[in-house]
């Protein structure tokens, strides 16, 4: 880790991080040029990126050396749709290429697990990592034992062991019990405890097969609370939590199941636990802001992403080891090693500036989805976090009419109409949700998901008739 890093005391650290929006005035910013690349800024994306800068944090459970960003290894690439049943199929060749210029550049905590891609992960991951030698990367994956299928001891343990088959290793650096919190207390006795799971994996820790021991927390606290209280026993070496400067304060405000980051990371602080943290773009809001809010950010870092300042923010906390970014295309990843190739951690008078517009945010009525698809796949076809995102996007960029007396309706009514055609099949679309309600239980940010459909399809029933609202 860079010595800038170092310098910055945990108690100056939270007392910034506990600025609120009144703690500095900030001046709105007069223009943003058309130039700037949303995901890269004004900064040349050909220009060289330093490998040997990277910032890293030491783990002081294990004095692991992990690299502050991490790859997250959700949203591989795919081969795109070439007919047939070849649109899901990874595309290794590129999946290769972006592990190649990861490591490369200082990356070495790679972040998958038995769910992502359609199961593909863990199995395109081993390959492209296999390539390079072992001690110069950190697998973390996950037990994936979501459905009441997979709970069984015999079930549970398969997929344990297929991750070391698919990954090709015979240890794992991080594994993690996945999506604690999901189902309450039921499901983590239905899942870990009472089939021993979690004693068999505390088992493998100490034979070396597993090295570091934690859990992602999505939704119930009182499992965050249980987990967190058995510490002295089971030694969490690292917990997975969201955090980013919407939902440090204000989780709870956009989904009351959700808890503030700012609770949550207080308490791993308290028992010297490291953080690794997932969603630092908020499911990519906070790399697509309205203009208004854009400019602001652009005013005082013009050459530099939105993306940035989230991944900067996310960063800037001392006990924090890595932050993850799913890096689908070679522009996202490049973007995020120039923020971390060192990192530059935010100043009081930025750290006001993001609560200010975390505060700002909440006045636009967006839908909560990360799209972590675990919704998916929908039994009735429906491209659920497409649509959330295409309706997102559209109220960020100001194309959600009120009133087809809006001065702006005929272009809005337009715009959200042939982008909803452009991004979301007809045969994919809200229309088609009947209300079975399968998704609903998997969904971590707890949205009505039916309920969201059936609005989003009676608006747009209304802007198709042309119909006053």
């Amino acid at each position: 880790m860079e010595k800038k890093n170092n310098d910055i005391s945990r108690r100056e650290f939270l007392k910034r991080l506990g600025l609120g929006a009144a703690a500095s005035t900030v001046a709105l910013a007069t223009g943003c040029g058309n130039r700037n690349n949303p995901v890269t800024g004004d900064r040349n994306a050909s220009a060289d990126i330093p490998t040997d800068r990277m910032t890293y944090r030491t783990n002081p459970k294990s004095g692991d050396k992990v690299s502050l960003l991490g790859y997250g290894c959700m949203r591989w690439p795919t081969l795109g749709k070439a007919g047939g049943d070849r649109s899901d199929d990874l595309d290794q060749e590129t999946i290769n290429a972006l592990v190649d210029y990861a490591l490369a550049h200082g990356i070495n905590y790679f972040d998958t697990s038995p769910a992502y891609c359609k199961g593909q992960s863990e199995r395109a991951t081993g390959i492209a990592l296999k390539r390079h030698p072992r001690d110069s990367y950190y697998i973390a994956t996950k037990l994936s034992n979501f459905s009441p299928e997979t709970w069984s001891r015999e079930a549970s343990m398969r997929m344990y062991h297929n991750s070391f088959s698919e990954l090709q290793t015979d240890y794992i650096d991080y594994m993690l019990l996945h999506g604690i919190g999901m189902g309450g207390m039921e499901a983590l006795h239905a899942r870990y405890l009472d089939n021993g799971m979690l004693d068999f994996l505390v088992a493998e820790r100490e034979a070396g097969r597993i090295r570091n021991l934690g859990f992602s927390y999505h939704g119930d606290i009182e499992v965050f609370d249980y987990l967190l209280s058995r510490h002295n026993e089971i030694k969490w070496d690292f917990v997975q939590i969201q955090l980013n400067y919407v939902d440090w304060k204000h989780a709870k405000e956009i989904n009351t199941r959700n808890t503030n980051a700012e609770y949550l990371y207080g308490e791993l602080v308290k028992r010297n636990i490291p953080a690794v943290i997932m969603e630092p773009l908020l499911g990519g809001r906070l790399a697509s802001l309205n203009n208004y809010l854009a400019e602001r950010l652009k005013q005082r870092r013009p050459e530099e992403s939105i993306a940035s300042w989230a991944f900067r923010y996310a960063g800037s906390f001392p006990d924090v080891l890595t932050v993850l970014s799913g890096m689908t295309y070679m522009e996202h990843l490049q973007d995020n090693l120039r923020t971390y190739s060192p990192l530059d951690p935010c100043t009081d008078e930025e750290l006001a500036l993001l609560e200010d517009t975390a505060q700002k945010m909440l006045q636009y009525p967006t839908i909560p989805c990360t799209s972590c698809q675990y919704c998916m796949p929908c039994p009735y076809g429906l491209d659920i976090p497409s649509i959330f995102a295409h309706y997102n996007r559209c109220v960020n960029e100001g194309n959600i009419p009120s009133s087809s007396q809006d001065e702006n309706y005929r272009k809005a009514r337009r715009a959200f109409l042939v982008g909803y055609d452009r991004s979301v099949p007809r045969l994919r679309q809200a229309s088609h949700c009947i209300g079975c309600k399968q998704c609903v239980p998997h969904c971590p940010q707890g949205i009505d998901i039916p309920g969201r459909m059936r609005s989003i399809d009676s608006f747009v029933e209304v802007l198709k008739q042309g119909k006053e609202f």
